[in-house]
C-alpha cells in the first residue's frame, strides 16, 4: 500500500531534520576538539554516526515502501560556544526539537492509519526517550563538576569510552 504524499514529505522533512542533527554534532565535536577535550569530541562524532543512521533508517524506511527520498538543504552548524555545558544545553534543546517533529510525525502516520509508518516510528520515539536521558545525565555532571580543571579533565576522559553504535539501518 502506497504512502500518502502529506506523509512522504514529513518523512522526508524527518531526512533532513536527522542529517541536519548529524551535521550539528560534528560542529560541536569540532569545537571539543579545537578547545582540547577530545572525549567529548568522540562523544559528539559518535552522536554524528548515530544521527547519520537514524537518517538512513527513515530513508530506507522509504524505500522500502516504494517511495522517492528527497534529500534537502543542511544548514551550517554553529561553534559558538563558551563551555561544555552550554554545548549540551544547545544538545538538549535540539533532541527536544527532534523529539517534537517525530512526535509529530507519528501524529500524523496515526491520522493517515498508516500502521507500518507507526511501527517504525514507534522505535524512534524509544529512542528519544533514550537520548534526552543521556543528555540530562550529562548536563548534570557537567553542572556538578563545574569548571574544575581535573575534574572536567576526568569527566573528558569518561566521555572518550562511549561505545560506537553497531546496529545497521534496520531495526
Amino acid at each position: 500500500m502506497a504512502m500518502k504524499p502529506k506523509l512522504v514529505d514529513a518523512f522526508n522533512a524527518q531526512i533532513q531534520a536527522e542529517f541536519q542533527s548529524a551535521y550539528t554534532y560534528l560542529g560541536m565535536a569540532a569545537w571539543f576538539t579545537e578547545n582540547n577535550l577530545p572525549g567529548f569530541a568522540q562523544w559528539m562524532r559518535i552522536q554524528w554516526q548515530e544521527e547519520t543512521m537514524h537518517a538512513m533508517k527513515l530513508h530506507d524506511f522509504l524505500h522500502s515502501r516504494g517511495e522517492s527520498v528527497t534529500l534537502r538543504a543542511l544548514v551550517a552548524p554553529s561553534k559558538k560556544y563558551s563551555s561544555a555545558v552550554q554545548v549540551f544545553e544547545q544538545v538538549r534543546k535540539h533532541e527536544q526539537s527532534i523529539t517534537a517533529s517525530i512526535n509529530d510525525l507519528y501524529e500524523l502516520a496515526l491520522k493517515e492509519k498508516d500502521l507500518p509508518s507507526q511501527i517504525v516510528l514507534q522505535w524512534f520515539i524509544n529512542e528519544q526517550v533514550e537520548e534526552e536521558a543521556l543528555v540530562m545525565e550529562i548536563i548534570e555532571r557537567l553542572k556538578l563538576v563545574g569548571s574544575d580543571g581535573p575534574s572536567v579533565y576526568l569527566l573528558d576522559r569518561q566521555m572518550a569510552v562511549r561505545p560506537t553504535p553497531t546496529t545497521g539501518t534496520t531495526a
